[in-house]
């Protein structure tokens, strides 16, 4: 059954200040058209530039999310993401006279309240949901971060955070239903951190706009009545602070027992949102953090990318077929006698694709190279190699059948074994590096297992209409 696309039904507003920056913020939500997706706005800067919200803009990670285009800025936008991510919002405009939005409570609460109160309106195109089928990993073995996605037909979230600290001990929970459960469990869940974190933050130019009103505490040290005075004073708390006995600074009530582990799933649903794309998976996080949350959500936006191109040129699925010929045909501009790839049959955005030429008595060239004894021109296997590279194009360059490929180098090629008609080759193609509209590549041919060819490849991509007028 399909699912429409959401957003919301009228503008809603709030203002506030910022937890890291501290400056006062005017924040609006805008109904945005199908297909938009999220993009924060900030109308306080000349032509009111649009920050896209995907991981391909995040430029910070400390102890928030930070997106930019450019010059233009918004920091801590977690919160803010995991609300309309939480209520399943596709669509929506977040404008902002500021370079961050309103802290509120701690909690992404005050955002869904907006969301509630603007009213959720769905659309007439369907969501374009990612359906995970295979499981991703993402570790860093050093600050013992773990987070998996696993195959299922729904979306589940299950995080347990566990920071060697008595204060905190560990702490685990999990989401099982979006729709039922995020609202009443986990949206007024609020940010935290540690006492003696407080005073290093602050140093580091963070938590300008932090109280004891939208965050909590925890107690891990002792402190004077003097070293309290003195870290009230430093924060600029008019109101007095106590150590208290409940483990959290003055005392403060939690939402929840486990309520650092609940709000840790809030932030990674706001981080989440950055893939672009709602989820069908089971998320299993240890330990997460904005860092490791961003560099798991690039892992999974590059199957969402590769995904969304193959769907774009492969319009018949089939078993063991990435692209077949007429999907071949859409992306590259060669043709007979030179299209020298017949499918794709794997492919990774960006970085690896393995094509198929089946080698032929038929091949043209056979009736001169050589005839009584045919063997395929070096120079071609080169060639098929190159086309296959081509499809490592499809990332970043729009229409590609407008575009060619010139050569500007090719090194290092040897040629181990003769390639005759009945052989299949299997051109398996590696990207180096990519700059703008220079590539390398590195191309290996393969005929039942044997390396038979293999080269370094640089090369120009150019408008086929420039080529022309030239």
């Amino acid at each position: 059954m399909l699912v429409q696309q959401v957003t919301i039904k009228k503008p809603v507003s709030m203002a506030g200040v910022g937890l890291h920056t501290g400056v006062h913020t005017h924040m609006t939500f805008k109904p945005a058209p199908a297909n938009y997706g999220i993009r924060f706005k900030r109308v306080d800067l000349e032509g009111a530039p649009e920050i896209p919200a995907d991981v391909d803009h995040v430029v910070e990670v400390a102890r928030g999310t930070t997106l930019a285009v450019g010059a233009a800025r918004v920091h801590t936008t977690e919160h803010v993401l995991a609300a309309i991510s939480g209520l399943q919002v596709d669509n929506i405009v977040v404008e902002l006279d500021n370079i961050e939005p309103p802290i509120g409570d701690g909690s992404a609460k005050p955002f869904v309240d907006m969301l509630f109160e603007a009213g959720l309106e769905e659309q007439d195109e369907p969501k374009d949901y990612l359906i995970i089928d295979q499981v991703i990993h993402y570790q860093d073995s050093e600050k013992g971060v773990d987070i998996v996605a696993l195959p299922t037909n729904d979306f589940r979230l299950s995080v347990m955070v566990d920071y060697n600290n008595p204060a905190l001990g560990s702490q685990h929970t999990g989401l099982f239903d979006l729709e039922k459960e995020f609202v009443t469990e986990y949206a007024s869940a609020r940010t935290f951190c540690f006492l003696h974190e407080v005073e290093v933050l602050r140093d580091h130019g963070l938590i300008k706009g932090g109280n004891l009103d939208n965050a909590i505490v925890i107690v891990d040290r002792d402190l004077s009545n003097d070293e309290l005075k003195r870290l009230t004073a430093k924060l600029g708390i008019s109101q007095s602070i106590i150590l208290g006995s409940t483990g959290t600074l003055n005392d403060k009530k939690l939402h929840y027992r486990n309520e650092p582990a609940r709000h840790k799933l809030v932030d990674l649903i706001g981080d989440l949102a950055l893939i672009g794309a709602p989820l069908k998976a089971q998320i299993l996080a240890a330990r997460p953090g904005h860092a490791s949350n961003v560099e798991f959500a690039k892992k999974v936006r590059k199957l969402y990318q590769q995904k969304k191109l193959v769907k774009k040129y492969q319009h018949e699925k089939k078993q063991g077929v990435v692209f077949d010929i007429n999907a071949i045909m859409r992306i590259l501009p060669h043709r007979y006698p030179f299209l020298l790839v017949d499918k794709i049959v794997d492919f990774e955005i960006d970085k690896r694709v393995v094509g198929v030429k089946s080698v032929t008595i038929n091949e043209l060239f056979f009736q001169g190279h050589f005839p009584g004894q045919p063997v395929m021109p070096g120079v071609l296997i080169v060639e098929a190699m190159a086309q296959a590279g081509g499809i490592l194009l499809l990332n970043g360059i729009e229409n590609p059948g407008t575009k060619l490929v010139y050569f500007t180098s090719i090194n290092n090629v040897k040629f181990r074994k003769p390639v005759v008609p009945g052989d299949q080759l299997y051109l398996d193609v590696e990207m180096v590096q990519r700059r703008s509209r220079i590539i390398q590549i590195r191309g290996r041919a393969f005929v039942d297992g044997v390396l038979v060819a293999e080269g370094d490849f640089t090369a120009a991509i150019v408008d086929r209409q420039d080529v022309q007028a030239s």
